[in-house]
């Protein structure tokens, strides 16, 4: 079984990293770009088929580890 766990800084969080990309992708002459919000993304490959179990071990791991859930959201998509 296959999940990809998705960590975005939460709103009103700052984002220097994202302000850094912004302001490049302009000096490359990349029209359009209004803002950029940068975040991580982890795919992960699971042993067994309990899709329920897997998406609580999925959330414990992003809980302690994977995200900082003071400044940070998480998502997790659990896939075929």
């Amino acid at each position: 079984m296959k999940a990809r766990v998705t960590v975005t800084l939460k709103t009103g969080i700052l984002d220097p990293q994202g302000k850094a990309i912004e302001g490049a992708l302009k000096s490359l002459g990349v029209d359009g770009v209004a803002s950029v919000r940068q975040g991580k993304v982890f795919d992960i490959e699971l042993a067994g088929a309990d899709r329920a179990k897997a998406e609580a071990a999925l959330k414990d791991a992003a809980d302690k580890l994977l995200a900082n859930t003071v400044i940070e959201n998480y998502r997790i998509e659990m896939k075929a």
